[in-house]
């Protein structure tokens, strides 16, 4: 059976392997989870952060706010470091995740840029 070492090295090398034959395209946020090695507790909490802020953006939204910056600077902030801001962006609005607070998200980084 091998050591516990062998074993998860054999894994490792499987599931690099697994990633090349994936077609990032058709769920490209697990395809950045995959690929940032996170842990289901990490993404748990990505995902809890986007319901949050999904939740105050449709909250400012309907008070009649349109400047949602603050919204996109505590994402990113608080974003785990292994995923990146813009690609994350763009993959939860790939997937159809929180859609209309990545819509939102992108049109600002394009602002900024």
């Amino acid at each position: 059976m091998g050591t516990l070492e062998e074993r998860i090295a054999k894994l490792e090398f499987h599931r690099s392997l697994l990633m090349e034959m994936v077609d990032e395209t058709k769920k490209p946020f697990y395809y950045l989870v995959i690929k940032a090695n996170l842990t289901k507790e990490e993404v748990d909490e990505v995902l809890a952060l986007c319901e949050q802020l999904s939740k105050e953006y449709e909250k400012q939204k309907a008070e009649g706010l349109m400047v949602f910056t603050p919204l996109l600077v505590q994402f990113a902030g608080m974003l785990h470091p292994s995923l990146p801001l813009e690609q994350t962006v763009d993959a939860l609005l790939e997937q159809q995740m929180f859609v209309p607070l990545m819509t939102e998200f992108k049109k600002l980084m394009k602002t900024i840029s």
